[in-house]
């Protein structure tokens, strides 16, 4: 796996967005913006399992990262008005310490456990009886004399986040009642973050200035609330602490973050299939080592928004630059890529 990505329009979380990220939580459903559906379906399930007086569904989360998945979790058990302890498939390496959570839980408390595909297989399978039976199947002592005993659970419900919902095995997948799908967000609900998250840091902000911080954040919310952070930082600086649409591009454009929220290595990779490679189609590797990245993080972590909104497609010969490239760079598509006229 490639290293983590550092840079400022990472989905990724950086060290300065945990302290920030808890204070702009939202608390409730009626607070969280966007993810329609994702809301609505969960509005309803917890209203069905207060009425009954029952643990909640287990629930798993999936979808990119900096979506909201975590948030998400945290709104749900303030909705039920029952604590959440959370942890992470890395950290939790042996059976024992997931039996430890398990344990720990009052009635109808909360376990969240994030990246949750990367669990272990034999922790993983602690999780199957305590899933189904809210209890725990444990093997005390070894060898001949070996032997299982069954241990009680209270009914509690397990939120899982994954942005790789494929790398789930079937069993463990196939015992979650709720799945969900985070979605990237639209410009029009990414604004109403920038203004929300503007609003409880006490920032001045425009309007125009939240729409242009908007439009640049990749559809994720990470990114919107760490780019009005930096811009701020530059409003207080040379502008008054006001940020408005011309402060925001400014400010955007110092970050060298353009207007598809592309930043300096999201350009030199578009530009060498465009400029070096003619377009494409270009193999993984030789397009990393002609602008020296690694190709694993081409694949995990640069390309994918690329991919998404449509700037490149992969073709069983490599990568090719689409016409909305060529558009953005204000290049002429060559002219055997173009499509031909019809004749008749």
């Amino acid at each position: 796996m490639p290293a983590d990505d550092p840079r400022l329009i990472s989905r990724a979380r950086l060290e300065d967005d945990v302290r920030f990220d808890q204070s702009l939580r939202p608390l409730r459903l009626a607070d969280y913006i966007g993810q329609r559906n994702v809301v609505e379906n969960l509005s309803v399930s917890i209203q069905a399992a207060k009425n009954r007086g029952e643990a909640l569904d287990h629930i798993l989360l999936f979808g990119p990262p900096g979506v909201g998945k975590t948030s998400l979790a945290y709104v749900v058990a303030h909705e039920l008005g029952v604590p959440i302890k959370t942890t992470s498939g890395p950290v939790v390496e042996r059976a024992g310490d997931l039996a430890a959570l398990l344990t720990a839980l009052d009635d109808r408390e909360i376990l969240f456990i994030d990246e949750i595909h990367r669990l272990d297989a034999k922790v993983e399978e602690i999780l199957y009886p305590a899933l189904e039976d809210f209890s725990l199947d444990l093997m005390i002592g070894t060898g001949p004399g070996a032997r299982s005993m069954r241990v009680p659970l209270k009914p509690f419900t397990l939120i899982s986040a994954t942005t790789r919902a494929g790398l789930l095995t079937a069993p463990l997948r196939s015992r979650f009642g709720i799945v969900l799908r985070l979605d990237l967000y639209s410009a029009s609900d990414l604004q109403i973050i920038v203004t929300r998250s503007a609003r409880l840091l006490g920032v001045p902000l425009d309007e125009a200035g939240a729409e242009q911080i908007a439009r640049r954040s990749r559809g994720t919310p990470r990114i919107a609330n760490r780019l009005l952070r930096r811009v701020r930082d530059f409003a207080q600086v040379r502008a008054q602490g006001h940020i408005t649409a011309t402060v925001a591009d400014d400010a955007l454009k110092l970050l060298a973050v353009d207007d598809f929220g592309f930043d300096e290595i999201d350009r030199n990779l578009l530009l060498a299939i465009i400029d070096k490679f003619g377009g494409g189609p270009v193999g993984l590797g030789t397009l990393a080592a002609s602008i020296g990245e690694d190709p694993e993080a081409i694949e995990d972590i640069y390309e994918p928004y690329l991919l998404q909104i449509g700037f490149i497609d992969r073709t069983p010969r490599g990568r090719v630059a689409t016409q909305r490239a060529y558009q953005h760079f204000r290049r002429d598509r060559p002219a055997a890529d173009r499509p031909q006229k019809k004749l008749f």
